[in-house]
């Protein structure tokens, strides 16, 4: 058994889980490692980014033009060797462009299905917000169940498979808020922001990011991720951080200042990645700590707050930091 397949073999298979959750350690710091070749000086939202992949949950990325959005996801794509797609949103971008279509062969008197750039591993959904409610609906069936269906048969894409999603402000002429029910299916949302002066230095002083994009090297292969996605939702969960998640989550539904509140979906989406994170930092079980580090970036997004709170500068990351606040956190003997 190889290093990368061990880790996928999981606890309890007879190698020792240990040495495991290390070599998933060791994976999860050479992609990011290899990320940061050309996202510099973002490591925290590199590991969010890879946190993502790795809990198969799809990833929205907003911020204004030019600080990267689109290099993340290029360079999450180029460091896994597995089949990836890019689709340019545009007003005039149809569903059956992103979907697929089936045409009429006059061979064999049958119509046949000729599959869109959804059916990658890795596709990065650039601009999404710039098109049409009806083109950005077209995600909605694939992003929860992994699946396409055109004209009533369903086409499943393959595994592993993730969204990266980038977006300009809302604000911005010519864009599409995406509506509650896509958001929703984003197991998480980071803004880039800007590069600190050193990175932004290194960045001039460096070759061409897309020269360095067309020469960056895959780090592992689609079966390595399938493996370390199978491996960290394995690891062991105390029951007091079930309940921890849970109460979290449930917070978000009677506070104030929100319209709506977090759904069952967060707190699976919020356990999942808190698996990951605990992974990466070579645990073999998570710590309430996880929750917190991850709570803002997979919650704020899924949330409406009121008008009144909106006028006051309020936003969905301000509730999620003050519903970690004042949950009691679970003790460390508890855990």
């Amino acid at each position: 058994m190889t290093e990368n397949a061990a880790v996928g073999a999981g606890v309890g298979a007879g190698v020792d889980a240990e040495a495991l959750v290390g070599r998933f350690a060791q994976m999860f710091a050479a992609l990011a490692a290899n990320v940061e070749r050309v996202v510099r000086g973002k490591r925290d939202k590199v590991e969010l980014a890879l946190i993502c992949l790795l809990s198969e949950g799809h990833l929205l990325v907003e911020d204004v033009p030019g600080v990267g959005k689109t290099t993340l996801a290029r360079a999450m794509s180029a460091s896994v060797e597995a089949q990836w797609a890019r689709i340019q949103f545009t007003p005039d971008l149809l569903p059956s462009d992103i979907t697929g279509v089936s045409i009429f062969n006059q061979g064999t008197s049958a119509f046949e299905f000729h599959a869109g750039p959804i059916f990658a591993n890795l596709v990065v959904a650039d601009e999404i917000n710039r098109g049409s409610p009806k083109t950005q609906s077209a995600l909605l069936e694939v992003m929860e169940e992994r699946r396409v269906t055109v004209e009533g048969t369903p086409h499943p894409v393959p595994r592993p498979f993730l969204v990266i999603a980038t977006q300009n402000p809302v604000d911005m002429d010519g864009t599409y808020p995406l509506p509650e029910a896509q958001l929703d299916r984003f197991l998480m949302r980071i803004s880039m922001g800007y590069p600190d002066h050193q990175a932004e230095v290194a960045v001039l002083a460096g070759a061409p990011t897309g020269a360095m994009l067309d020469s960056m090297p895959p780090v592992m292969g689609r079966e390595d991720v399938a493996r370390m996605i199978e491996f960290a939702q394995r690891l062991h969960v105390a029951a007091p951080l079930y309940d921890y998640v849970v109460r979290v989550v449930a917070a978000t539904r009677d506070h104030p200042d929100l319209r709506l509140g977090a759904s069952p979906r967060a707190s699976l989406a919020l356990l999942r990645a808190s698996r990951v994170r605990a992974a990466a930092a070579g645990r073999s079980y998570i710590v309430p700590e996880d929750v917190k580090a991850l709570a803002v970036p997979v919650i704020a997004h899924r949330l409406i707050v009121t008008p009144e709170a909106e006028l006051r500068g309020r936003g969905g990351a301000d509730v999620v930091g003050e519903v970690l606040a004042s949950v009691p956190t679970p003790q460390a003997a508890g855990v």
